[in-house]
């Protein structure tokens, strides 16, 4: 795996897994017992609480990252191993 390949993965994998986490724990302001702000949406969350967020998905998707790259480098296994995807013979050319 280059490492741009690597880089690309990695930032893809972080980018889902943000929208994932980012619901969690979640309250707006009439949850939290407070009034809202004029001029913000009603279901505004109060406290969004974005750098553990952001610390949770970095370590998470070091995880998962490590584990997809695992079974790249290992060929742990391939496409071939997928039972409902197509098989395509290789062609030999004659000489």
């Amino acid at each position: 795996m280059s490492l741009a390949f690597g880089i690309a993965i990695y930032f893809v994998i972080w980018w889902v897994l943000l929208f994932a986490i980012l619901p969690f724990g979640v309250r707006t302001s009439e949850e939290a017992g407070e009034s809202s702000n004029p001029g913000f949406a009603e279901s505004a969350p109060h406290r969004p609480r974005l750098l553990p967020k952001i610390i949770a998905t970095t370590i998470i998707s070091g995880i998962v990252f490590a584990f997809i790259y695992a079974i790249l480098e290992h060929k742990i296994f391939g496409l071939d191993d997928i039972p409902f995807f197509p098989r395509y013979e290789q062609v030999q050319q004659k000489p």
